[in-house]
């Protein structure tokens, strides 16, 4: 069912975020469909809508994918294997030591479950539909969402609107009941910069971040009877003084994933965790954004859960109910060996059509 070949150079294309130009390039050239649209982001990107007929329901993921790219290799249950994806599934026949059709077949390389594996099950459901004789559905695919959703936000201001909205996300394929929320903050640390042989003479940025990390890992975030804790994570850390010269400034990303308990507090738990500094006053705290967390749309008789990850679902204005649902687990997401398995990816695309099925039988051609 799925198409292999296709799969495995959708993988070949580094599409790593602000990269994404080469994959919609080969994407529109590829895939087929009765109306395809490339629509500009804003950034140099391009989100790109395959619809058949006018949409009533919508499949849809992201393009890009986390740093750093790395190829596809194929393996089984039992082992990983040193081939690439070249060797074992070639051009017009597959080749090599392994089938990648057995069961048990892994595939791996960075989009393999987030968000590829869902571009490549999503679209065999298209085909699937359309040639049960189904329409009234599309394929949207986004650029961005890795970095801030910018696919998502662009394509939220266009007229489009339609009633379903089935995201494309590594969940096990089980349907999410409920997502965590997000918030982030720029965080700036000025010292007085000096020579560490006389600290007294200066004062490190580096201290007041302590402090602060203290403060914030010290505070009691309440438990949320659905999505349960809330977590919080430093990235982008960068203070560029010498080894002997107190730090005159240290910056970071800080990102929180908030439940329903605790979304509406961050900031202010952020700014008194600031505060508990002696030198607060120097120091900057900038909101950059983020979503709440959210309930969505399931579907009696599939599997559900609630979820600790984000998505471009919160910035699609454009629909009147939302699902999440897809192949591939969030624990192989982001990591080395990223990997789905084909099995997962054809459960999947059943999941699809039985969606399409129950979401609009007037269109179900059967």
């Amino acid at each position: 069912m799925i198409d292999l070949q296709l799969f495995r150079c959708l993988l070949e294309i580094d599409s790593t975020s602000g990269r994404e130009q080469e994959l919609t390039a080969f994407l529109y050239e590829n895939l087929v469909a009765p109306k395809k649209e490339l629509l500009d982001v804003g950034d140099g990107t391009q989100n790109l809508l395959l619809s058949w007929g006018t949409p009533k329901i919508v499949f849809c993921t992201h393009q890009d994918t986390v740093p750093p790219y790395i190829a596809p290799s194929f393996g089984t249950s039992e082992g990983r294997y040193s081939h690439s994806l070249t060797e074992n599934f070639g051009r017009g026949s597959l080749s090599g030591n392994a089938d990648p059709s057995v069961s048990g077949s892994v595939i791996y390389g960075r989009g393999a479950c987030d968000a590829k594996g869902q571009i490549i099950a999503m679209y065999t459901a298209c085909k699937v539909l359309e040639e049960r004789g189904m329409s009234d559905f599309a394929l949207l695919l986004l650029t961005g969402e890795e970095t801030g959703s910018w696919g998502a936000k662009a394509f939220a201001k266009l007229p489009f609107k339609a009633d379903y909205l089935v995201i494309g996300e590594p969940t096990e394929n089980r349907m999410v009941s409920a997502c965590k929320g997000t918030k982030a903050f720029e965080l700036t640390f000025k010292g007085v910069p000096f020579h560490s042989g006389y600290p007294q003479y200066g004062h490190s940025a580096i201290d007041d971040f302590v402090d602060f990390v203290n403060a914030l890992r010290s505070h009691e975030f309440p438990v949320d009877p659905v999505l349960g804790e809330t977590t919080w994570n430093i990235g982008k850390l960068f203070s560029d003084n010498a080894q002997n010269v107190l730090s005159p400034e240290l910056r970071c990303r800080l990102y929180f994933r908030t439940t329903f308990a605790t979304d509406a507090s961050i900031a202010e738990v952020v700014n008194d965790c600031m505060s508990s500094s002696e030198a607060a006053q120097r120091n900057q705290v900038n909101p950059i954004g983020g979503d709440s967390p959210a309930e969505y749309y399931t579907l009696e008789g599939f599997d559900k859960a609630p979820v600790s990850f984000g998505s471009d679902a919160p910035h699609l204005s454009n629909f009147r109910h939302k699902i999440i649902c897809g192949p591939g687990s969030i624990r192989h997401a982001h990591r080395a060996d990223e990997q789905i398995t084909l099995a997962e990816l054809e459960k999947a695309v059943e999941l699809y059509l039985n969606f399409a099925s129950r979401l609009n039988p007037s269109k179900s051609g059967t």
